[in-house]
């Protein structure tokens, strides 16, 4: 049977460069390119098809800042395949980002240099929105539409005779102390993108512990630091190409620097061959690139538990009874 695949937030970056090596790596697959704007994923879809002629790639419009258009689109997966192999929930976005470049400087005269830089800890906020639906754009866009999704496809991803694989695209940025249980939104909080990743970390582990038994499996990577529309929205781009001479030196010190949407690939392409009931649940699968350029993975253990999963998954499924019903009044 070909595996079906369908990549979020396919059309640019990491997905982009993701859906190109999935198809080098196995062209029998059915790859559907799942993706807010259909110009965009019309114009992906022909470069996929420029260098993969006989590729499978289908299109289907999706706004995970949208439940109406995850609704939608859910439908029209259902209608159109039978079962999906790969999830790979890997739309985000970063809205309005600042540096503190009085952290930046004082982190440079500190002993955290390096660690601030590859993790961005202490360097950078965001101005978050809300949506249509009443909720936290960024929550609502790397997380929740994506929950809502998964919960819509359950009777294509779960098949315990043969398993199917979530793939979050998570952050090295993704820190417990940016996120509370009370505000799992973090609409008091000016680092909802943190939150955000987070957050998926923890749906991560609570979606093992309630779908493997039904063949579901949920692992999540970190792409490391890549150069995307994400990390281009925070400083224009002539400054990054000042800085880039910089990062290629800063690989002396950091694995996580890998610049390009395909080295920050990595981690997704080797979970697409890995047999998903050997994964270590409560590991986050790193991509990484040496100093030669070198591109491999580094699992490291998430500082999660399992207590505070489950009861961040029961508040996801409290507010999706919530605005489902609320979509369902009108």
């Amino acid at each position: 049977m070909q595996p079906v695949v369908l990549v979020t937030g396919a059309s640019s970056g990491i997905g982009f460069a993701l859906c190109q090596r999935l198809l080098r790596e196995d062209g029998r697959i059915q790859l559907c390119l799942a993706c807010r704007s259909m110009q965009k994923a019309s114009a992906t879809r022909a470069m996929l098809l420029a260098t993969h002629p006989a590729a499978q790639v289908s299109l289907v419009h999706m706004d995970v800042s949208s439940l109406e258009s995850v609704l939608r689109a859910a439908s029209e997966i259902q209608h159109r395949f039978q079962r999906l192999d790969y999830l790979f929930l890997n739309a985000g976005i970063m809205p309005n980002t600042r540096i503190s470049f009085k952290a930046l400087i004082s982190g440079f005269f500190s002993g955290k240099a390096v660690h601030m830089l590859s993790t961005a800890e202490g360097l950078i906020t965001q101005e978050d929105s809300v949506t249509a639906d009443g909720l936290q754009k960024v929550f609502e866009t790397n997380l929740f539409g994506h929950f809502i999704l998964i919960r819509q496809l359950e009777p294509l991803l779960c098949c315990p005779e043969k398993p199917s694989q979530l793939i979050w695209t998570s952050s090295i940025n993704a820190r417990k102390s940016a996120f509370s249980l009370t505000d799992y939104q973090h609409s008091k909080g000016k680092e909802s993108y943190s939150s955000s990743k987070y957050a998926s970390d923890l749906a991560s582990v609570a979606l093992n512990k309630h779908f493997n038994k039904q063949g579901l499996y949920s692992s999540v990577v970190c792409p490391g630091l890549v150069m995307t529309n994400l990390t281009y929205g925070i400083l224009p781009s002539f400054f990054w190409k000042l800085l880039m001479p910089i990062m290629w030196m800063i690989r002396f010190f950091t694995k996580t620097y890998t610049l390009t949407p395909y080295n920050g690939a990595e981690a997704q392409v080797w979970l697409f061959k890995q047999k998903p009931e050997s994964l270590d649940a409560r590991v986050k699968y790193q991509s990484c690139t040496s100093l030669l350029g070198r591109s491999y993975v580094e699992p490291q253990k998430m500082d999660v538990d399992e207590e505070t999963a489950e009861i961040f998954y029961q508040k996801l499924l409290e507010l999706e009874k919530q605005v489902l019903a609320r979509l369902n009044a009108h």
